[in-house]
Order: C-alpha cells, then sequence, then structure tokens
C-alpha cells in the first residue's frame, strides 16, 4: 500500500513569538494527519502541550524518556491536553543550548473516525551543554467526532520563539 503527504498547512513563527499555533478547519478528506514541529519555548520549563478541537477533558497519555544518562516514564489520564502533568523536556527553552530546536513528528491515524483517537509523537530536546532529552509518547483523545482542529500551546506564559514552525500533513492510503 502506498502513502500520500499531501501538506495542509505550515506555521512560522515570527518576531515577538506566540502562545499558541493553531490548525483550523482541518480537511476531512486523508485518513491520518501528521504534524512536523521544529520550535523552541522562551521559558524555562519547556512545555509543549496538544489540545484537540478545543476540548479539555478526555485525554490520557504514557511519556518514555531518555535523558542520555537516565531512562524513565510518566502517565497522565484525564487531563485538560496530552503533555500535561508529564516530564517538562518536551522543547527546548532558555537554559538549553542557545539557538537549538527541539524536533518532533505527531501522528493521528484515523483523525476522522467516530472512535477514540490514538495519537503518538516523537521529540528530541538537543542541548550540547548538558544533556538531552529523546520523547516518545502514546496517548488516547476519548471523543468521538472528527478532528477539525490542532492547538499547539505553550506553558504558562511562554511562547514559542521566532523561527519555531509547525507542518501539518494529511496523508492517504492508497491500493
Amino acid at each position: 500500500m502506498a502513502y500520500t503527504y499531501s501538506k495542509i498547512a505550515t506555521y512560522t513563527v515570527g518576531s515577538g513569538g506566540v502562545s499558541s499555533i493553531n490548525f483550523l478547519n482541518i480537511p476531512q478528506n486523508y485518513t491520518d494527519l501528521l504534524i512536523k514541529f521544529s520550535g523552541r519555548g522562551s521559558g524555562t520549563s519547556g512545555v509543549m502541550r496538544m489540545q484537540f478541537n478545543i476540548t479539555t477533558a478526555g485525554y490520557s497519555n504514557r511519556n518514555l524518556y531518555g535523558t542520555g544518562s537516565a531512562a524513565g516514564s510518566e502517565s497522565a489520564t484525564g487531563t485538560s491536553s496530552f503533555f500535561s502533568a508529564v516530564n517538562s523536556g518536551n522543547i527546548n527553552w532558555n537554559s538549553t543550548t542557545a539557538s537549538t530546536f527541539s524536533n518532533m513528528e505527531i501522528y493521528i491515524p484515523n483523525y476522522t473516525s467516530s472512535n477514540y483517537k490514538s495519537i503518538s509523537t516523537d521529540a528530541v530536546v538537543e542541548n550540547n551543554a548538558t544533556l538531552g532529552y529523546q520523547f516518545m509518547n502514546d496517548g488516547v483523545l476519548n471523543i468521538n467526532a472528527p478532528i477539525t482542529q490542532i492547538d499547539l500551546i505553550t506553558s504558562g506564559s511562554e511562547t514559542f520563539v521566532q523561527y519555531s514552525t509547525a507542518h501539518l500533513y494529511g496523508i492517504k492510503a492508497e491500493l
């Protein structure tokens, strides 16, 4: 089976930063969605959260991470978004190596389904000064509606800094 990737939207943060990146009115004619993110936070915690369809309940996720010297896992259930209440190293932040951006891939299969949605991420926080982080996160979104909006949100008063970029792709499975 072949897969066709089509870019739906790109968001590049301008001067001054933004607290959220929003993909609105997502077309419903693909089988899966993929977000490729390269970004950095302005604060000290480096957490990026995701919300779908402005839903603030029904999220469950498990986060596995490695630091180069240790490994661990965390989970959260019923939180207001993915990544809240899990390890705070999801994106580069002010205390990591200057001008270094983290990279993340977020995969959402069957996003038009009327069933719960599975979501997986693979992310890396690069930091030449001390240690880096590798994250793998799997979650379930407990909503029965198709996904029409995805919001990438920083924590607290942080912003995504200039040149942070998110690309949203639609994936079609073709026989």
